[in-house]
């Protein structure tokens, strides 16, 4: 992550998700993870592969991520779960670095904003994500779910974005700005009193009711909406 110089505690944070956010739906990664999730369930708990499919989209429905519920229900090790799925993808052959990306990221200007990532995956699965793209160095920190601390905390938990904040180092929430693609998890950040942008790509069906402050397609809006983080010119 990026070094940071001198007090910039008082300064604003852009809350950037990674999934389905930092790189595009249409790497298929998503696809990937949930078949590996469905196998981690079927081999696990020794179910048919059409229980597994079944139980893998209740827990992800009841708790946000699937492996809450194999933690909650069946005592499965959430580490040996996270080095079978999330580690387990085969990334390095689908994320490379995106310039244009990079080239958004340091339009940002870091006298005005400071920028965080806030993920649902575990660490190691973001950091690797965030490297592949070529912009680790563009964020000063990561906020993850702890696979290895129960109960988990994660989005759209109200407790994740306390957490979030705190780790951040920004104490009001009227100083928060957010993307994300989960239709609830910004829902939740704007009711928490953060700034939202629900990014929705082109191509997936709009929302009848938008889930917060801002809706966009592309991270290239970003300048359009949260204009007063970006250099002049």
């Amino acid at each position: 992550m990026a070094a940071t110089n001198g007090d910039r505690s008082k300064l604003p944070v852009l809350f950037f998700d990674i999934d389905n956010c930092l790189y595009a739906r249409s790497t298929k990664v998503q696809e990937l993870m949930s078949e590996l999730i469905d196998k981690y369930f079927a081999q696990h708990l020794n179910l048919p592969d059409e229980e597994a499919v079944r139980l893998h989209s209740e827990y992800y429905t009841n708790y946000g991520l699937a492996i809450e519920g194999l933690v909650r229900h069946h005592e499965i090790d959430p580490m040996e779960y996270n080095a079978k799925v999330d580690d387990a993808l085969p990334l390095e052959s689908i994320i490379k670095p995106n310039p244009e990306l990079r080239q958004l990221l340091q339009d940002i200007d870091r006298s005005k904003v400071r920028l965080w990532l806030f993920t649902n995956a575990y660490k190691t699965h973001g950091e690797r994500v965030v490297k592949l793209l070529g912009i680790d160095d563009q964020f000063e920190g990561l906020t993850y779910c702890d696979y290895s601390a129960v109960p988990f905390v994660c989005k759209p938990s109200p407790d994740s974005y306390k957490r979030s904040m705190r780790q951040a180092g920004v104490e009001n929430p009227a100083d928060c700005y957010f993307v994300d693609d989960s239709y609830n998890n910004c829902k939740n950040a704007q009711a928490f009193g953060w700034t939202a942008a629900h990014l929705v790509e082109e191509g997936i069906k709009e929302p009848a009711t938008k889930a917060s402050q801002f809706q966009i397609k592309h991270l290239r809006e970003l300048r359009d909406i949260y204009p007063q983080f970006f250099k002049s010119g």
